[in-house]
């Protein structure tokens, strides 16, 4: 929490990320993990689908991608799946070059040093995460997760405050699920827990300024929907460099298309 008061030579600012900006933020802060940085050098860097994931795609790669087709689930006015034929093959970065492999290929060589990086849907208040799952064979996650964990493998897992939850993870994937509803707005899924190395927004300030960040606010409208409000708080001249970048970040990230196909 933040202490009462600054000492000499401290300050703080309050800063707004629309979503896209967020994103930015979190995509930068995870190519520079040190485990990223040696998994390019070195070994796999698995990129599930996702629009976050897609942002930390570009980063790595260097080059702009069509984010709205890195994109599995969704949610929209309802939960939606992206057909196969709409949607980007998934990435495998091999020591930095981007190939396609099926998922065979990937647990075939998944180990130590190796990196899958996979988004969420719900963190709550313990910093625990929730990914939906819609698929009857458990998804992306049913597919890589309890090998990840069994070979050592990291798992970088860059996810919104904006997806805050009260409720603890745990408890509601005990309550949801494909079977236990009646109804559901778009696909029914269930939540499974995923853990490894979570960046936010407020991580991610850390990674890359050095300064502290902490979630005060989320969403808002127009580009400010999906949006999250921080705090930073830390020496004056980092802070002051913080909020100059964050602040002309927001004026220029795009925002992304969105179409289903």
């Amino acid at each position: 929490m933040v202490a009462l008061g600054l000492a000499r030579g401290e300050a703080q600012a309050v800063v707004v990320l629309p979503q896209p900006v967020g994103k930015r933020v979190m995509a930068r802060a995870v190519a520079k993990l040190p485990q990223v940085v040696q998994a390019q050098k070195e070994g796999l860097i698995v990129v599930g689908l996702g629009t976050t994931n897609a942002y930390v795609l570009e980063e790595l790669l260097g080059r702009p991608l069509p984010k709205e087709k890195y994109c599995a689930g969704y949610v929209e006015e309802e939960l939606g799946v992206l057909s196969q034929e709409d949607r980007e093959n998934m990435v495998v970065l091999d020591r930095g070059a981007p190939k396609t492999l099926s998922w065979p290929e990937i647990l075939n060589r998944l180990g130590p040093g190796d990196v899958v990086i996979k988004g969420g849907n719900a963190l709550d208040p313990e910093g625990a995460v929730g990914v939906f799952v819609a698929g009857e064979d458990g998804g992306t996650v049913g597919k890589f997760y309890a090998a990840a964990l069994a070979r050592g493998v990291e798992v970088v897992i860059p996810i919104s405050r904006a997806k805050s939850v009260h409720a603890s993870v745990s408890r509601l994937c005990q309550r949801l699920g494909k079977g236990r509803l009646a109804w559901a707005s778009g696909v029914k899924v269930g939540l499974f827990p995923i853990q490894g190395t979570v960046i936010t927004e407020t991580e991610a300030i850390q990674i890359l300024y050095g300064v502290n960040a902490e979630h005060v606010a989320s969403g808002g409208v127009g580009r400010g929907q999906g949006a999250v409000v921080l705090l930073l708080w830390g020496e004056c001249e980092p802070v002051a460099w913080a909020f100059r970048e964050l602040s002309e970040l927001a004026r220029a990230e795009p925002e992304p298309p969105w179409r289903r196909g």
